[in-house]
């Protein structure tokens, strides 16, 4: 296919102060990575698209927000709750109660660029301290009025969704201290409020801050590092890219704070106890359904930057890919802290994005019997001790060289490092052109991988005009999860949740988890019941009730916990 006599005129102008823009774009207003010319074709190629299509901007929400309906909390309510906070704390125009009651889901971002903000709150508070958050639960409580808290608002799940009005709390405004660093026992505890870099930055930079005498890392990178909190990382169980390594979310924390509708609650600290189902494991990923998180202990590990190794290997198949991660994670030698797998869609997305696409590249994967269509890239990089991250890479070179794969060097996996938080941007870009981008994840045993895979896909694909990108990227010696990517023209909000509700039940009918890292929030709540079964979530609907007897903790179906039992 030819190249594109023009590239794009993409939007690169940040969004106007109170429009419907600056509730979706992606990430800082001043900041944009386009697609690159080779994706373009790609997506032509596979889109059945061509020059004219990448013409006019489309539903770019430039307009200010307004809701249909104004309808707020009564005034005794507002004037009681803005006098907990003080007034520079509450917030009660459109603009605010929408911004604070949208995640990052396709779903938030096609019903904003329509001109129809999901359901908002009546009042946003912001506030300072735990003792504000006390208050405010205390009286709601008293009063019967929901409350939905926010952190960055990366969700993805329709998590913040602020789907009976009441409340909204802010919590990174003010709440993003570090309440104590404890070298001894390498740990530190925080705010929930606290976004990713600058949590990084407070470990990396220990002996500044804290007298320490070494540098740490919280090893946790999700793709929404840069603007998610560490409160919201705990709340929805989520994963970042070194996972493998330096574990989940659910792995790094030791002990939280919580206040709930019933009173406070704190599970301690320690490394390990034996006193019973631990209150601590049943608040991860909770996503403010039994009460606001206030303070989280977390593990933390010593940074060691140049010890760090990266590798990348063309291999022959999908079959040849996810074996060589299995025996990865299984051989006891360690683990990667990052390593994915591609499959053939993918790897070919790939090779166009970044510029390897090349035909004496193409000519010589042909020559290894290195075939388009077929191929599949896994990247990785070991950390850690010098000799332990060296180790790791060299045995995981030697299984890839085992199953067939050639060698790519370092290259493949330091430019996917540069870009990693800059993909998300192009997400703007393709809806701009009347192109939708979204995901779905989900966790899988090694024995249902193939069976996962190819039934999805064959589901998404079976859409017309629709690719589906798939890997794995988060490995443990029991299985892995899958990423399904899917590119497709815009739809109408209402195909849209059929598309996608037909997606998730593809993926429970083959043997899949419901959400491996992004948690659950309303979106999926409606498969909980089915996925779980009907005691185990009778026992959450049982624990919902005892912290939350009126169910004013973030409802509306977050987590299925307040639908009916069909």
């Amino acid at each position: 296919m030819p190249k594109p006599s023009i590239l794009p005129a993409w939007l690169e102008q940040p969004p106007l102060a109170g429009s419907r823009r600056a509730i979706f774009k992606w990430g800082a207003p001043d900041r944009w990575y386009h697609p690159k010319p080779g994706f373009i074709r790609y997506l032509n190629a596979r889109l059945g698209l061509d020059s004219a299509d990448w013409g006019a901007l489309r539903d770019i929400g430039a307009e200010k927000v307004e809701l249909s309906s104004s309808e707020i909390l009564e005034a005794s309510h507002l004037q009681a709750l803005t006098a907990i906070v003080g007034p520079e704390n509450a917030q009660a125009d459109d603009f605010s109660r929408v911004r604070y009651a949208c995640g990052q889901s396709a779903e938030e971002i096609l019903l904003l660029r329509s001109g129809n903000p999901p359901a908002a709150s009546g009042l946003v508070l912001h506030p300072r301290n735990s003792d504000d958050v006390r208050a405010i639960v205390h009286y709601c409580h008293h009063h019967h009025i929901p409350i939905t808290p926010f952190g960055g608002g990366t969700s993805v799940t329709l998590g913040v969704r602020s789907a009976k009005g009441g409340i909204t709390l802010v919590m990174r405004t003010h709440m993003h201290r570090v309440l104590e660093f404890n070298e001894t026992n390498q740990t530190i505890t925080v705010e929930p409020g606290l976004l990713g870099p600058e949590y990084e930055a407070c470990l990396n930079q220990a002996p500044e801050r804290f007298k320490a005498r070494q540098r740490y890392t919280g090893g946790h990178f999700p793709q929404s590092f840069e603007f998610s909190t560490v409160g919201g990382w705990i709340a929805a169980l989520g994963s970042g890219q070194q996972s493998s390594y330096y574990g989940d979310a659910c792995d790094l924390v030791l002990g939280q704070s919580y206040v709930t509708p019933l009173g406070d609650l704190a599970t301690g600290g320690y490394a390990a106890t034996a006193t019973g189902p631990k209150i601590n494991d049943l608040m991860k990923g909770s996503e403010g359904a039994f009460g606001v998180l206030t303070a989280a202990t977390l593990r933390i590990f010593r940074l060691l930057p140049d010890n760090r190794r990266r590798f990348a290997f063309m291999l022959p198949g999908w079959q040849e890919a996810a074996a060589a991660a299995k025996e990865i994670s299984q051989a006891e030698f360690g683990m990667p802290s990052m390593l994915r797998i591609s499959d053939a869609e993918e790897t070919e997305a790939a090779l166009q994005i970044y510029g390897l696409n090349h035909p004496l590249v193409d000519k010589f994967f042909r020559l290894r019997g290195l075939l388009p269509a077929r191929r599949c890239l896994l990247i990785g990089q070991s950390d850690g001790e010098k000799h332990f991250s060296r180790n790791v890479a060299r045995q995981s070179k030697r299984i890839c060289r085992r199953l067939g794969g050639l060698g790519l060097s370092g290259y493949p996996a330091a430019r996917w490092a540069h870009s990693r938080f800059l993909d998300p941007y192009m997400r703007d870009d393709l809806f701009d052109m009347g192109i939708l981008i979204d995901t779905l994840e989900t966790a899988v045993c090694w024995d249902r991988l193939a069976e996962v895979h190819a039934g999805v896909r064959a589901y998404i694909t079976s859409r017309p005009r629709t690719v589906c990108l798939t890997h794995a990227s988060h490995f443990y010696p029991q299985g892995t999860n899958l990423y399904f990517i899917f590119i497709t023209p815009i739809m109408a909000v209402a195909e849209y949740r059929r598309f996608v509700s037909g997606i998730i039940s593809k993926i429970l009918e083959c043997g899949g988890s419901l959400s491996h890292h992004h948690g659950v929030g309303k979106m999926m709540g409606p498969f909980m019941q089915r996925h779980l079964g009907p005691e185990q979530m009778a026992a959450l609907r049982a624990v919902k009730r005892h912290f939350d007897p009126h169910g004013i903790m973030n409802p509306g179906g977050t987590l299925g916990l307040d639908l009916g039992a069909d």
